[in-house]
């Protein structure tokens, strides 16, 4: 039996970068992945790759900053597998730009998409599985939510927001058999961190003790442990692949 065959899946943003690489991970150790993603072509794709590698995959791309695009989602995954066991909040944008001049929609959108986005998943999935005592659920977070970035005042902002959430969510429903965690990278190299400057990569590069920014398949691994069951024992952790951005 493969390591992860008992898991019904969703993971949200997962049309490109980590996402995407969380999505293939998943499948690869036999979970049945619903591939979540506003751009439909981008989950196309992804749930193309998984299933042309022997993997199961369906496709929603509602918005998932509202409760019908959410919806979606788990409609895909319950009416095809059954209740979704496992949960990867993972969809997020990024936007550079100074505090001085950051306006409302800039803040709103940030927040929606990630922490909104995150709350509105948990509060999706929790019912069932807490009806059957058992379900993983793991919060894509950032280090920036941890040390912050210049540039990036919202952007920190929500994913400290999802490290909030996922600590208090996991004192609440550890004891019944539901795991909530998170995962905070550092920069990796996807379409998200290379539309920033290439000023900031380089110097945070320059910054990172490893010397250089992690790939998807990193983070995608720290999730796909997180799923199973050597990882029984975690609750309201934020593990880091980060290049060593943050040391805890």
């Amino acid at each position: 039996m493969s390591a992860l065959s008992m898991h019904n899946a969703i993971v949200t943003g997962a049309g490109a970068g980590i996402g995407r690489a969380i999505a293939q991970r998943l499948a690869a150790e036999g979970a049945r992945v619903v591939v979540n993603d506003l751009a439909r072509h981008a989950a196309d794709e992804t749930a193309s790759l998984i299933r042309s590698a022997g993997g199961a995959a369906m496709v929603s791309n509602g918005d998932i900053s509202t409760p019908e695009g959410i919806e979606d989602a788990f409609r895909q995954c319950e009416e095809n597998w059954g209740y979704c066991s496992l949960l990867v909040n993972n969809a997020g944008i990024v936007q550079q730009t100074r505090f001085s001049e950051m306006d409302l929609d800039d803040w709103d959108r940030m927040i929606a998409v990630h922490l909104r986005g995150c709350f509105l998943g948990c509060r999706r999935a929790i019912g069932s599985m807490l009806e059957r005592g058992s379900g993983v659920i793991v919060n894509i977070a950032s280090q920036l939510g941890q040390i912050g970035g210049v540039e990036l005042v919202h952007y920190s902002a929500a994913k400290a927001g999802i490290i909030g959430l996922t600590k208090a969510l996991a004192r609440e429903v550890s004891a019944r058999g539901v795991r909530v965690n998170a995962v905070a990278p550092g920069p990796v190299n996807t379409e998200l961190v290379m539309a920033l400057s290439q000023e900031w990569r380089e110097a945070k590069a320059a910054d990172l003790p490893l010397g250089r920014f992690g790939e998807p398949q990193d983070v995608a691994a720290t999730v796909a442990f997180l799923a199973s069951k050597d990882a029984r024992t975690y609750v309201g952790q934020t593990l880091g692949p980060n290049s060593g951005d943050v040391m805890l």
